[in-house]
C-alpha cells in the first residue's frame, strides 16, 4: 500500500509539471522528417527484431546529444515541453534543460528546470513549488507510477529506448530522413509489462511501475532507426489518469538523438545540496505536498 501511495505521488509530479504550468499553448513540434517512401520495403528485416535491438545499439553507440519533445491538451490548448541534453547509455547518465511554456501573453515566467538523469534517479534544479535556488530535488523513480517516462516533462532517453523491448507488434513504414540521415520508419505498439520482463537490469523496476501506473501499459510508437539500428527518431503516446479528474491524460513525447560519441559530463548534486524538505504540487491531481528523497 505504501508503495502505491509513493507511485501516486510521483504522478502528481509528472501533473504538476505538465498540466499546473500548462495555461499557455505552444504549436505541436516538428517532425524533422522528409516525406516517407511508403512502397518501399526492401531491406526492412523484421521490424519487431530490429526494434527489440534499439536499445543494444544505443549502448554500442555510447552517448549522444538529445532533443525531447513533450505534448499534451490541457484546457483545450497544446501544451509543449522542450529540452536539450546529453546523454550517456553506458552509464546511463545525462543532462537536459528542460524549457517550460510561456504564458498566454507570451512571456516565459519560468526559469529552465535543470535534470540529471541517473540509474534509479531524477534530480531537477529550479523545480520550483517552495525549493531554495540551490538546491536540488532528488525523486527516486522505482516510485514513480510512469517509471520517469513523463516525469519533469521529459522522457529519459535510454528508458525510452528500453520500452521498444516491449514490443509485440510493428511495421516497415519506408524509408524516410531525419536531419538529413537515412532511417528507416518503424510503426508499432509496445507493451511496458513485457518491456520491464526483457529490459536491462537498472531499468525493469522503473518500467515494471509504468505498467501499473499507467491507464494503460500499451504504448504506440513511431520510431526512425538508421543503418546501424540507432533511434534517431521516437515518438511515444502514453495514457495516465488525472487524479482529480478520474480522465485519462494522452501524452505524446518525442525524442531526438543526433551527434553520437558526444562527450558527456555529469556530476551528481552532493547530499548537502539536496533539498530535504516538501514540494508543494501544483496542478491537478496533486495531493498537497509530499517529501522528497
Amino acid at each position: 500500500m505504501e508503495r502505491r501511495q509513493r507511485r501516486r505521488g510521483g504522478t502528481a509530479v509528472a501533473v504538476g509539471i505538465l498540466l499546473g504550468l500548462g495555461t499557455g499553448a505552444t504549436g505541436c513540434s516538428g517532425s524533422g522528417a522528409a516525406a516517407e517512401d511508403t512502397g518501399d520495403v526492401k531491406g526492412a528485416g523484421d521490424p519487431v527484431a530490429a526494434l527489440h535491438r534499439a536499445a543494444d545499439a544505443l549502448r554500442s553507440a555510447g552517448s549522444s546529444k538529445a532533443g525531447t519533445s513533450m505534448e499534451m491538451a490541457a484546457g483545450g490548448t497544446r501544451v509543449t515541453i522542450r529540452g536539450r541534453g546529453v546523454y550517456d547509455y553506458r552509464r546511463r547518465l545525462g543532462r537536459l534543460t528542460v524549457m517550460l511554456p510561456e504564458d498566454p501573453t507570451g512571456a516565459s515566467g519560468h526559469r529552465p528546470i535543470t535534470e540529471l538523469l541517473a540509474p534509479g534517479a531524477l534530480y531537477m534544479k529550479n523545480r520550483g513549488a517552495g525549493v531554495p535556488a540551490d538546491k536540488w530535488v532528488r525523486v527516486d523513480t522505482a516510485t514513480l507510477s510512469d517509471g520517469n517516462l513523463v516525469t519533469g516533462g521529459a522522457t529519459d532517453p535510454y528508458a525510452a529506448a528500453e520500452v521498444l523491448r516491449g514490443t509485440r507488434e510493428a511495421t516497415f513504414v519506408g524509408r524516410t530522413e531525419v536531419a538529413g540521415t537515412a532511417v528507416r520508419h518503424y510503426r508499432g505498439t509496445a507493451d511496458l509489462a513485457r518491456a520491464a520482463r526483457y529490459a536491462a537490469p537498472g531499468v525493469r523496476a522503473s518500467l515494471a511501475a509504468a505498467a501499473e501506473g499507467f491507464a494503460t501499459a500499451a504504448v504506440p510508437f513511431d520510431a526512425y532507426l538508421d543503418d546501424q539500428g540507432r533511434i534517431r527518431k521516437l515518438r511515444q503516446r502514453f495514457s495516465f489518469v488525472n487524479g482529480r479528474r478520474r480522465a485519462a491524460v494522452e501524452v505524446a513525447s518525442t525524442l531526438l538523438l543526433y551527434g553520437f560519441g558526444a562527450p558527456v559530463e555529469v556530476t551528481l548534486p552532493a547530499p548537502a545540496d539536496i533539498y530535504a524538505g516538501r514540494i508543494a504540487e501544483d496542478g491537478p491531481g496533486a495531493g498537497g505536498n509530499r517529501p522528497v528523497h
